[in-house]
């Protein structure tokens, strides 16, 4: 077992069946921590969740072994950790977090979570282990990205992931769509893509997603792990199915997601999607989530078209709803460029951190 530094405790998180079962106070007291140390880092709420919104997504499901602790110092809970991993046949990754209060640093907890993690890790076989982590704007020096796309201050994460063995892989931008006043520029967005898009009609649904698309879009979804750009990043390839998918829609229970994809016409082929998710509270932000063109039909604008489409209707759906926040490889140029021209403006950027495991 690893040594822990005096007064810790580093404890299993029991996951509830429900947010208000007798169990559930570690729970709820971990996403409070959450939402906490997110907007210490950002300086903002808007990766903020609701605990009976989050806790869908703890769920257990046969894709994913997940491993989670709450660190509690001194009988305060002031951090947690976790380990995610795929359970395709021969997986060799594991995705991981350790997350702290400011003033529970430099007291040895993250080295300690992440010694856990590690040890885990290699019980249950894994090779490779990942991490994504924001970096807010700061001076003095910074690490450059192997990709050549984007750097990060070195800062007190940087340096943290680069003591415990990790090297950055990869740069994610943030970016932020204001949404007031955007129609007409989308509308006009809409109209150019689908002069280029002619042979593609878009579909939408809310969840979940009808009988006559649900083996299609298995099949988008199983390649988000392979056609997004991935740096030097490794990982398994995801096999999904309409139960897949069924499960996948039950993480979003208590939340509204919009699914906008483009279908062609003479096969009726789903060729590209983009999802829109809110929860309860719809002045809150919109989370832009997967968002996938398929190889075979790119060059007919469908990521503008799926895009904009989506956004339009977005409008409908949750009109007091400030911005929509996305996620993208800073070298996925094809995929910032139509963001850029949406009118998304970087907020902020995420390392993507590896560590191989001797």
């Amino acid at each position: 077992m690893t040594t822990l530094p005096a007064g810790l405790e580093l404890r299993p998180l029991n996951i509830p069946a429900s947010i208000d079962a007798p169990d559930a106070a570690d729970f709820r007291e971990m996403v409070r921590l959450r939402n906490l140390v997110y907007a210490e880092i950002s300086g903002h709420d808007d990766g903020s969740m609701p605990a009976d919104e989050l806790l869908p997504l703890y769920q257990p499901q046969p894709e994913t072994k997940r491993f989670a602790w709450i660190a509690v110092l001194d009988g305060e809970i002031v951090g947690r950790a976790g380990l995610d991993l795929p359970q395709e046949a021969g997986a060799r990754t594991g995705n991981w977090l350790v997350e702290l209060r400011r003033s529970a640093w430099g007291r040895g907890i993250g080295p300690a979570a992440f010694a856990e993690i590690e040890r885990v890790a290699r019980e249950e076989g894994r090779t490779i282990l990942q991490s994504w982590a924001e970096h807010p704007a700061g001076d003095g020096p910074r690490l450059e990205a192997p990709t050549g796309f984007g750097s990060i201050p070195r800062d007190h994460a940087a340096r943290f992931f680069l003591a415990s063995g990790c090297s950055l892989e990869q740069i994610v931008r943030v970016s932020a769509l204001e949404l007031a006043g955007t129609r007409p520029r989308l509308q006009a967005l809409l109209a150019e893509a689908e002069a280029a898009a002619a042979g593609y009609r878009v579909v939408q649904w809310t969840l979940p997603t009808p009988d006559e698309f649900v083996d299609a879009f298995a099949g988008m979804k199983a390649r988000m792990v392979t056609d997004a750009p991935s740096a030097d990043l490794e990982f398994d390839d995801e096999v999904w199915d309409a139960d897949r998918v069924r499960r996948y829609e039950t993480g979003y229970a208590g939340r509204h997601m919009l699914v906008t994809a483009a279908q062609h016409v003479d096969t009726g082929e789903l060729a590209a999607f983009n999802e829109l998710v809110i929860g309860k509270d719809r002045t809150a932000a919109t989370s832009q989530e997967d968002t996938l063109v398929v190889a075979a039909h790119r060059g007919h604008r469908l990521g503008m078209l799926v895009k904009c489409a989506g956004l339009l209707a977005w409008h409908d759906v949750a009109p007091d709803s400030p911005r929509v926040i996305t996620y993208n490889a800073e070298e996925n140029r094809p995929m910032l460029s139509i963001n850029e021209r949406i009118g998304f403006a970087p907020t902020s950027y995420e390392g993507v951190w590896k560590k191989v495991l001797a």
